[in-house]
């Protein structure tokens, strides 16, 4: 397949666990591919497998974390990738951040009540975190800055998968980072 010319961008996905991010990125990047369009992704529990295995959950991790990722999505968007990084990143000064260094970066808040990432907890996260077993575990035991202002917010709760990748996907062609289907 031939690739599409496109210029290089970050699509930075936060949100609980249990939102969705993976689950979206993972269908974006299929439809990306099927497009010929130039991406990678970056995910919290992949990255956290081989770039970022040194580090825990405390705050000063995570953020180094998110520097770590940012360097790398940086280098990539500007080799006109498309990254699509899917982080808790629970923190607003991060992500503030993200969005200082990297060029074409877009904040989607992907979204979904604690009840309801709870009921979708396949890892048992949250029922140990509840009991006290996991330290530092987001939305429970430590806190989740919701971005107030997202490029996008994405109601995984009110919209199916397939709605909500087209959300996204909408919002990429309208801005020109990728061209319409």
């Amino acid at each position: 397949m031939t690739m599409v010319e496109h210029p290089g961008w970050v699509l930075w996905m936060t949100g609980l666990s249990g939102a969705g991010k993976t689950t979206i990125a993972l269908e974006l990047i299929k439809e990306f591919e099927a497009r010929g369009i130039r991406s990678e992704r970056l995910d919290g529990d992949v990255v956290r497998e081989g770039l970022t295995r040194d580090l825990g959950f405390s705050k000063e991790d995570r953020d180094k974390n998110i520097e770590r990722v940012t360097f790398v999505a940086k280098l990539l968007s500007r080799n006109n990738v498309g990254v699509v990084c899917s982080f808790i990143s629970p923190y607003k000064a991060m992500r503030d951040h993200v969005k200082n260094e990297v060029t074409n970066c877009v904040e989607v808040y992907i979204d979904a009540p604690l009840e309801v990432v709870e009921g979708r907890d396949v890892k048992g996260w949250y029922k140990k975190a509840r009991a006290g077993e996991v330290k530092n575990f987001t939305g429970i035991s430590d806190p989740f800055e919701a971005p107030e202002s997202p490029d996008l917010h994405v109601r995984t709760d009110q919209f199916s998968l397939e709605e909500s990748v087209a959300q996204v996907l909408n919002y990429l062609e309208e801005r020109g980072f990728i061209p319409a289907k």
